[in-house]
């Protein structure tokens, strides 16, 4: 199975996914992000009540998008970036302990850009949903 760094450029801290489960190259991706609570961000957000982000949730959504992206050999040594986010809504905390199931089906998908649609949950409730609009750059 393919591992995120196989082929993302992020990297710890800000490498939010720890595992690929899926990749339908171009089309569509499922991951997983454990939640230690050793996260950087744990500490600050919020003292006494450690919560997951959103962005951060998005985030990790638009990484596994970029794995599903990056696995077509038509975009090999580009780089997805953000373009930007639709719709997002948050319907669920988020904490240390958890894991946050993810999964992107990409929409349109041309040389320059893309759309998809993004999904995290814990023990199947949604947490977040998103649309993501991308730009393909040379990497």
């Amino acid at each position: 199975m393919v591992q995120p760094t196989d082929l993302l450029p992020h990297r710890p801290p800000f490498l939010l996914i720890d595992e690929v489960l899926a990749v339908e190259a171009g089309r569509s991706a499922a991951g997983r992000w454990r939640l230690t609570g050793d996260e950087w961000f744990f500490a600050g957000h919020f003292p006494g009540r450690p919560t997951l982000p959103g962005v951060l949730m998005v985030e990790s959504l638009a990484q596994l998008g970029g794995v599903a992206v990056l696995a077509d050999e038509r975009f090999a040594g580009r780089l997805p970036l953000f373009g930007g986010i639709d719709r997002a809504r948050f319907r669920r905390q988020v904490s240390p302990g958890e894991v946050l199931d993810l999964e992107v089906t990409l929409g349109r998908l041309s040389a320059r850009a893309g759309t998809g649609h993004g999904r995290a949950s814990v023990a199947g409730e949604t947490a977040c949903e998103a649309d993501l609009l991308f730009v393909i750059v040379d990497g």
